[in-house]
């Protein structure tokens, strides 16, 4: 089984841990790949819509005779050629939603956290607390890592003060455990969990 080092907040490493075989699963890009693809088409509204010629009020009658005006007959002042007529193959409200099997989405998401264990883009930190919920707490810490690019936490309960401490900071996303996903895993840089969030995966997920 992996093991992996758990710092403080301040930086300082504090013990290790073993970790579940779910943390060893081989790298399976493909089904990383659906996984992200699947949640960011569940993300689209689709609600996107414009009037057909069919669709639009008025122009039933002809605006001039078919023959002897001069002009190119017409039929209808609502065709798309004319202002105000309807758009031609106009937009309308679709369904994005993918589905993807419940044990896929699993082994995509401890597929993409393995990879990141592999390649030490993979912190534990053994209690992830503020006290006072200010900016500069979170700042401190992200300096303590040197951590550059975005990071994601992740806390095994809704710490209120810790989500408002990551709020003003762009490149630190701060989800509760529950909602880790693969996503959010794959687009940021390093993933942070409390070692109590470790452990819960561990109880929900693991064998």
């Amino acid at each position: 089984m992996p093991s992996i080092k758990v710092y403080n907040m301040k930086g300082q490493e504090t013990g290790s841990m073993e970790l579940s075989e779910i943390f060893a699963i081989e790298y399976n890009e493909p089904l990383i790949h659906q996984a992200v693809v699947t949640r960011l088409a569940n993300e689209r509204q689709g609600t996107k819509s414009s009037l057909t010629r069919s669709e639009v009020r008025g122009g039933g009658k002809k605006p001039w005779r078919q023959k002897g005006t001069g002009n190119a007959r017409q039929g209808s002042t609502r065709a798309p050629q004319w202002i105000k007529g309807g758009v031609v193959f106009a937009p309308k409200s679709r369904d994005f939603t993918k589905k993807m099997n419940i044990t896929a989405k699993r082994v995509a998401l401890f597929s993409a956290l393995s990879k990141k264990l592999a390649d030490n883009e993979f912190f534990v930190i053994d209690n992830l607390a503020v006290e006072n919920g200010k900016t500069k707490e979170m700042v401190a810490f992200m300096d303590a890592f040197k951590f550059e690019k975005t990071v994601l936490v992740v806390m095994g309960n809704n710490d209120v003060n810790v989500i408002r401490a990551s709020a003003n900071i762009p490149t630190l996303e701060t989800i509760p455990v529950e909602q880790l996903n693969t996503y959010d895993v794959v687009k940021n840089a390093v993933v942070v969990l409390a070692q109590s969030a470790v452990e819960k995966l561990e109880e929900v997920y693991g064998e």
